[in-house]
């Protein structure tokens, strides 16, 4: 028997609690230490879980020789400079969405997986849940080609609130972390090289500093287009909304639940080992590192989303 990968989880938000939960339903992996900026609630959550160690530091964790790897669910601004932080401690690592909010500090740490060799994945959460897996197989397996992606994705957050309604320290943002869901999404599910970018965005939040609604096209290579809409201004309904245009069919999925063009439920629980996004991101991410390998949605894999939400950034910035 494998002894088991021991894992340190840096950020005790709502992502790092969806982290802690799936971890709890994954066989031979154990999270021995938790990060957090406010140790009063870090202590909180690691007796809810069992966690032995608990920081505000995540160079303490990083400084025990039992921890394997570091799931890093922190504010975007963090995510580079920790995932090197990591590698030279010569931990794996998977970085929460998105890698990085520059393409130059997405390339360092990629560098940085090269040098060392150890597993360095990105949570493209998208490329795990059974809905887009479905489709997935479908396409792998010649019965399904996309001619177009529509992709709204919508939120109410007119100020700066987490998934739980907690108050963040950090400001989100719609290019750098929400349309890399679908820039990533989109050219894995068409196997192709996104070739046109365009971008549009509304005006800027005189308190956050950030578009509130953006609009984004793209092109593969393979023809297929893809229309994305993103706001924080919307009130309602609230997530993700992807719809797959193809030459046989049309699919709507939305998290883990997938329709047909009739509104028919498509049963995906057979998909995949699980119904849950973040728990299939995760074993795969321990996975790879046990078998050794390159796992689905490595820094790689995922690094040439991240030359096009730089180039939409240039464009943005030229257009204001």
């Amino acid at each position: 028997m494998s002894k088991p990968i021991k894992v340190a989880l840096a950020g005790a938000g709502a992502f790092g609690i969806k982290h802690l939960d799936a971890i709890k339903l994954i066989d031979g992996v154990e999270v021995v230490s938790l990060v957090s900026r406010d140790l009063a609630k870090t202590k909180e959550v690691a007796d809810e879980y069992g966690i032995g160690h608990v920081s505000t530091n995540l160079g303490d964790s990083l400084a025990l020789k039992e921890v394997d790897a570091v799931i890093l669910c922190t504010p975007t601004q963090m995510h580079a400079a920790q995932a090197l932080a990591c590698m030279r401690a010569g931990k794996h690592v998977q970085i929460e969405i998105p890698l990085a909010d520059s393409l130059t500090d997405a390339e360092t740490v990629l560098a940085m997986q090269h040098k060392t060799g150890l597993v360095a994945m990105c949570g493209h959460t998208r490329r795990f849940n059974p809905s887009h897996q479905w489709v997935h197989k479908k396409i792998v397996g010649g019965e399904f080609n996309i001619q177009q992606m529509d992709v709204q994705t919508y939120f109410f957050r007119r100020s700066n609130m987490n998934a739980l309604g907690q108050a963040r320290s950090w400001t989100d943002h719609l290019l750098w972390h929400h349309a890399a869901h679908t820039v990533d999404l989109f050219a894995w599910q068409t196997g192709g090289t996104i070739v046109a970018a365009n971008a549009l965005q509304g005006p800027i939040h005189p308190g956050l500093g950030i578009a509130m609604d953006m609009s984004i096209q793209l092109k593969s290579s393979t023809g297929a287009i893809c229309t994305l809409s993103l706001s924080f201004n919307n009130d309602g309904p609230l997530g993700t909304f992807f719809r797959y245009i193809g030459d046989t069919g049309t699919y709507i999925a939305r998290y883990d639940d997938l329709i047909d063009a009739k509104d028919n439920k498509i049963d995906v629980s057979k998909v995949d080992v699980s119904m849950n996004g973040i728990e299939l991101q995760d074993r795969e991410f321990f996975a790879a590192i046990g078998e050794g390998r390159e796992p689905n949605g490595s820094v790689a894999q995922v690094l040439p989303c991240y030359r096009v939400l730089d180039r939409l950034e240039q464009q943005l910035a030229k257009s204001a």
